[in-house]
């Protein structure tokens, strides 16, 4: 497996924990009341591994109803709890905890393995004032075990820009960071700096509104224009490939694969790295035509909703059910009804090889995970992103962009309780966090290796003050 391919299915695995930390377990219960002799919010979370593990039916739903918050329960209803919860144990199988990370009374975090071999790292938040039951508790995926951020609350907005300018100039200094880093707590930004070069050859500096690639991000993009045919009745989710695609190149995945499998990475197709995509002249990857031949006619690997796996290529398929049903290209549909009602002026799908100003061109490290020197990404680059990543875009859209879920100016799903993002690959780095709840967005784009925005999101957002 090349760089790319490493650095993409890591991004992807992060992209996917990030999912599950906002969509899927955000919040969840604990199993039983507190122990007398535990701070509160460690005995919730042990609780919720040991109710994570359970196998008898309709325990997590008791728990619902005696070990959450009020306020919990009513912002997310228990039958979508439930619903959340399914698909996490599908994915996670089991958890097991392997250390205490952090415990305070209000919050508290611990390292575990799942069922499927990956660390999580596990958050839980409880009610400051008795009874402090369980607010929330979010799911990560941890790449460094040795490198977890343990939340530190700045007292101040001032204390945590100064904690945010310290942490950023001491990084870039050290050449482990270079982006654009941008917080904001509902409209208003309290933090908006960039930092490194755009481009090393020249010594162009990266600026507030400079263009990044934002790997998986775009998938993001590609279920808001899902869900908006879906509203409109020109999509079911439960419609098969073939009914739209009736000469996809899998007849059996034509027939069995649902959209709504697509969207949430049931369908077992597969990704489109591979020998194939090596052997590939990157300039010829244009269209999403032209990334069919790279994966479409292989077998599936599970039989469709039986199993969950991280799909580049589904995403694909997605964006050719858009462009079918519409009439239109996959990046005309997005930059007409996401894009422009969101304001988001400065974001597209550009060709590899276009001359687009204020761009920043991705930095690799020559060795993978060395501190060695950084070189161009050109190369691994198809000659344009699609419907599974690669499109480019400023902190300053993507605000407007959270801004816009938020204020139901554009359709997602489950974003009221908040959205949790990333995508990457070598020289490709983005994040951004949005929790409704305390109103705050944290948004990380950086032209370094995965995990630079990943890493400082995570800092940025421990920090946050409460």
């Amino acid at each position: 497996m090349n760089g790319y391919r490493r650095a993409a299915a890591r991004t992807a695995a992060a992209a996917l924990f990030f999912l599950v930390s906002s969509i899927l377990t955000l919040p969840f219960p604990a199993s039983q009341t507190p122990a007398s002799s535990e701070k509160p919010a460690l005995a919730h979370l042990k609780a919720y591994v040991e109710a994570f593990n359970s196998s008898v039916q309709g325990t997590m739903r008791a728990f619902f109803a005696s070990h959450l918050a009020d306020s919990a329960i009513k912002e997310i209803p228990v039958e979508q709890r439930l619903t959340r919860f399914r698909g996490a144990k599908s994915q996670l199988s089991s958890l097991e905890i392997q250390r205490v990370v952090s415990d305070e009374a209000s919050q508290a975090s611990v390292l575990a393995k799942a069922g499927n071999g990956t660390l999580v790292l596990i958050r839980a938040t409880v009610e400051k004032t008795a009874p402090q039951k369980l607010l929330s508790l979010s799911i990560e995926l941890v790449e460094d075990p040795d490198n977890i951020v343990v939340p530190d609350p700045k007292a101040s907005e001032k204390d945590f820009v100064a904690a945010v300018r310290e942490f950023l100039d001491t990084q870039t200094k050290a050449d482990e960071f270079s982006g654009v880093v941008l917080v904001a707590k509902e409209d208003r930004i309290i933090f908006h700096e960039a930092y490194g070069l755009a481009d090393r050859e020249k010594q162009v500096p990266n600026r507030k509104d400079t263009k990044f690639n934002l790997g998986s991000i775009n998938k993001n993009f590609t279920r808001v224009a899902i869900h908006q045919l879906v509203r409109q009745g020109k999509i079911g989710l439960d419609d098969k490939i073939g009914k739209f695609l009736p000469d996809y190149p899998n007849a059996q995945a034509g027939e069995k694969v649902s959209v709504r499998q697509l969207l949430n990475m049931t369908s077992g197709i597969g990704d489109f790295f591979g020998e194939r995509f090596d052997a590939t002249p990157k300039e010829k990857i244009r269209t999403l035509l032209d990334y069919l031949p790279l994966f479409a006619d292989l077998p599936l690997e599970f039989e469709p909703g039986t199993s969950n796996k991280y799909s580049n290529g589904g995403y694909i398929v997605l964006g050719l059910i858009i462009e079918k049903v519409t009439g239109v290209d996959y990046y005309t549909y997005v930059r007409e009804n996401i894009f422009k009602p969101c304001g988001m002026t400065d974001t597209d799908s550009y060709a590899r090889d276009a001359d687009i100003a204020n761009m920043a061109r991705g930095y690799a490290r020559e060795v993978e995970g060395s501190s060695g020197p950084r070189v161009l990404n050109f190369a691994t680059l198809p000659g344009r992103g699609s419907s599974a990543g690669g499109g480019y875009s400023t902190a300053g859209d993507m605000l407007k962009y959270t801004l816009a879920l938020r204020d139901k100016k554009i359709y997602l799903p489950d974003s009221a309780n908040g959205l949790g993002i990333a995508g990457g690959a070598p020289g490709i780095n983005s994040v951004l966090e949005w929790d409704p709840r305390s109103g705050y967005t944290v948004i990380v784009l950086t032209n370094f290796d995965p995990p630079t925005a990943g890493q400082t999101a995570r800092r940025i957002v421990g920090w946050l003050p409460q």
